[in-house]
């Protein structure tokens, strides 16, 4: 397939700082089926997830050192199945949570221990710099407050030293944005969101968008889903003979061209299916039955 007929270049390109990556990404959490330190995993079934991902146009890969259970490691199925690398493969981490070996999340790390889990990553993933680095704030789904200037600027110095390419941050609102501006460029903004779900982050979007800066959904299709929305996608799913999925994912597409999709999976049709939801064009009819309140 050329470049231009490989599935996950549907939806177009963004710029991540110097990168162009497509809109339609992976994220590699749901490699492992869960973070669930003791849950099962096929690690061929991972690898060949990850390389099938590559084949379809993705190169754009979320990850991070806190993917992991007993028998598995993203960041590791990731270079088992894809280094060394091609040169247009983007990888995105984040920094800022830890687990331990049991999967208990840790504190919060201080600005002098980044640098320990941004080579973290680079060891795992066979690298001597990533490609973009989000500082993750707060816990778990909760928003992060408080001033990100500390961290942010430990960050920053890595780059400038060339153990990191891009910055990013995570779990944040446009307070934070504005903050980390004023230290370093920011490339991208993760925070949980969907059709139905924190759409408080509606302005934010915007705000990014007006910025240049991508706006990368994480939980895009998992998260919010009830109810009357449920049948609002469904509505619109049979109009395409589409899955649920498939819709929301086109939705979050739908929003603007700095959006960027990562959904994740360790299941090979799931990931066909994800993958061309980036060719899924809604209309504005279908655009208005999912709005719709």
């Amino acid at each position: 397939m050329t470049e231009t007929t490989l599935p996950a270049a549907a939806a177009g390109t963004w710029q991540l700082g110097s990168r162009t990556v497509n809109r339609l990404g992976f994220g590699a959490m749901r490699l492992g089926g869960s973070l669930d330190p003791n849950a099962p995993v096929d690690a061929d079934r991972a690898i060949s997830v990850l390389r099938r991902a590559v084949e379809l146009g993705v190169n754009h890969i979320d990850t991070a050192a806190f993917y992991f259970g007993a028998t598995w490691s993203a960041n590791e199925l990731i270079k088992a199945a894809l280094a060394p690398y091609g040169d247009d493969l983007v990888l995105t981490t984040k920094v800022g949570p830890s687990r331990d070996a049991s999967g208990q999340f840790l504190p919060f790390a201080r600005p002098d221990e980044l640098r320990g889990q941004v080579e973290q990553n680079l060891r795992e993933l066979g690298r001597d710099r990533i490609d973009v680095v989000n500082l993750r704030i707060g816990t778990g789904l909760d928003r992060g407050t408080g001033s990100l200037a500390e961290h942010f600027g430990a960050l920053a110095e890595l780059r400038t030293e060339g153990l990191i390419g891009e910055l990013g941050i995570s779990n944040v609102g446009a307070e934070h944005l504005a903050e980390a501006q004023a230290i370093a460029p920011v490339v991208c903004v993760q925070n949980q969101y969907g059709l139905s779900a924190r759409r408080e982050d509606d302005e934010l979007l915007r705000l990014c968008g007006e910025q240049g800066v991508a706006f990368v959904p994480f939980f895009a299709v998992a998260s919010g889903a009830s109810g009357q929305s449920d049948e609002r996608v469904a509505e619109v799913a049979r109009r395409h003979d589409a899955s649920d999925a498939q819709v929301r994912l086109a939705w979050t597409l739908a929003q603007g061209p700095h959006v960027l999709a990562i959904p994740g999976t360790s299941d090979p049709v799931h990931l066909e299916q994800n993958v061309a939801a980036a060719a899924l064009k809604l209309t504005d009819e279908d655009l208005a039955t999912l709005d719709a309140d």
